[in-house]
Parts: structure tokens; sequence; C-alpha cells
């Protein structure tokens, strides 16, 4: 494998029906299915450098959550609970089995989420950079974001930040990358959002972070999954990085001593979109764990 990080996805792009719409996906490989889930407010895209390691022994998919990415935007509200009733009639409409899932940002919750419910149908769990519990309080985030993230879920002025100036796409996405994003990668990822109407998905995931008991519906599901990923003996991979985002060193140690049948691995420097700074390392983790596992 190259050590280039590329900004190139030579994939096929595939459709697949659910709930009335198109979900896009991509895949590459054969075997046992292992299914890479994104967040907010990326794609498929994030996965590129990753996949490849996993699609030589494995049936490698990453999917476009609806309403990101090459996926269909209908008009829905984007909840969680939204989100999560799509990825599991994309699961169904593909009808997968004995799945590997391997989650980021949001993905995490939602992947947790369907892994508890369908726990016969999960066979392991990788993590990186995702809520594995509620925040208790927003001392548990660092001042910048603190500041920021508060704003977007103010009424009003989250809209206009997140809608209008698009400051989670331009400035977000590309300040949480530590080696920065090129222009060509820019491009995929401003592809979906080229107009307001289409950021709608993107203002309502910070909504949807359960901090400090809101919104009320998150919290009580993320209690639920934390639950399940401290008692399930299902696999577990937390791979990290340095200095990471979500998940710092108090977080790490809290997954460690609580979550049954976890490994951690240290991916390298990186700060939350990981996969843009560390890709090689996170899919040759992912393949060793698979192989082992």
């Amino acid at each position: 494998m190259t050590s280039e990080i590329s900004a190139d996805f030579p994939v096929e792009p595939r459709f697949v029906a659910v709930l009335g719409s198109r979900m896009h996906y991509v895949e590459s490989g054969s075997g046992s299915p292992v299914l890479f889930i994104h967040g907010n407010p990326t794609s498929s895209y994030l996965w590129r450098n990753v996949t490849p390691y996993v699609a030589g022994s494995r049936r490698a998919i990453a999917l476009d959550l609806i309403g990101m990415g090459k996926s269909d935007k209908p008009d829905i509200d984007y909840t969680l609970a939204d989100h999560q009733r799509y990825l599991e009639g994309f699961i169904e409409a593909l009808g997968l089995t004995d799945i590997t899932l391997v989650v980021h940002d949001w993905g995490g919750p939602l992947g947790f989420t369907c892994a508890m419910n369908h726990e016969a149908n999960v066979r392991a769990v990788a993590f990186t950079e995702t809520i594995v519990k509620p925040f208790d309080s927003w001392d548990e985030w660092n001042d910048r974001s603190r500041s920021l993230f508060q704003g977007f879920r103010t009424p009003e002025t989250g809209w206009d930040l997140v809608v209008n100036k698009k400051m989670f796409v331009d400035r977000v996405l590309p300040g949480s990358v530590l080696r920065g994003l090129t222009e060509a990668e820019m491009q995929v990822y401003r592809a979906p959002y080229v107009d307001p109407p289409t950021r709608k998905p993107i203002w309502r995931w910070p909504n949807e972070i359960p901090i400090e008991g809101e919104p009320a519906a998150t919290v009580a599901v993320a209690r639920d999954f934390a639950s399940w990923l401290q008692r399930s003996p299902i696999p577990k991979l937390l791979l990290t990085a340095t200095p990471g985002a979500l998940i710092g060193d108090k977080l790490i140690a809290w997954c460690q001593a609580n979550l049954l049948n976890l490994q951690c691995i240290n991916v390298g420097e990186g700060s939350h979109f990981i996969q843009e700074d560390c890709p090689h390392e996170i899919g040759q983790s992912i393949s060793d764990w698979l192989t082992v596992g």
C-alpha cells in the first residue's frame, strides 16, 4: 500500500432504495461484510484510503447517510432516530449479516444502537472519535469547541452559522484535520451541500449531541448504548489519535476500564477526522484486528 493520502476515490457508485429514497454506497472485496459509517459533515469519501486494507479479505462497504454525500435528501427532520431508521433499512435492503461495524463521529451512536438492537447480526465494532456515552457537562469540551458548538445549538444563530455561512463544512471540517485538506478534497466534501436547504442535516447533528440532559431522546439512546458497550462481549476496537478531539485521555481511560473485550490502538497524530491524517495506520490496524479476530 502507498503511504500517500490520495484524494482519488476510484469506485463505482451504487444505490439502494430505502424507505422511498435512494441511499448511496460503495463496496469492494468479498467475504463477510465490514460496514463503514461516517458522521457529520462527511460521507463514504472519508474512508477512501482506509477500505483498501479491508477489501483484501472482507467485503468493505461504505455508505452515505441519508441526506448526506450522494444519498437522497428527503423532507425529514434528520434526527438521530431518522438516521437510525434509514441505516437499519439500508442493512436490511442489502441483506447484510454477520457484520463488522467501523464507525466515526455520529456513525458511532448509529452503529452502537444497531449492534445493541441486533446483537446476533453483529460480529464486532471498531470505533474512533465518536460519542460513547452522554456528556454530563459542557466542561467536558475544550474551550474552543465548547463555545462554537454552543453557538451551533443556539436557535437562529446556529442555523445562520451552519446553513448560511457554511461554517461546519468550510471551517470545522478542515480545521479538524492536522495536515489540512486539499482543494480537490474540499470540493468533494462541499459537493452535497451546494445550497442552504441541503445543509439541514449538517445543522441538525450538533443539536442532537447529548449534553447536560438535552436533547432528552438522544440522551436516553446514549445511555442505553453506553450500558450495552459495558456489558456486551462483542469484540471492540478503539482507535485513538493524539491529541484527538471527542475522545481524549480521560475518555480513553474510561473505555479501557469499563468496556468489555476492548482493544485500544493509537494510530498517531490526529484531531477529529483522523481518517484524513492517519488513514493507512487506521486501515492496517483494522485489518490486523480482523485477522486475529
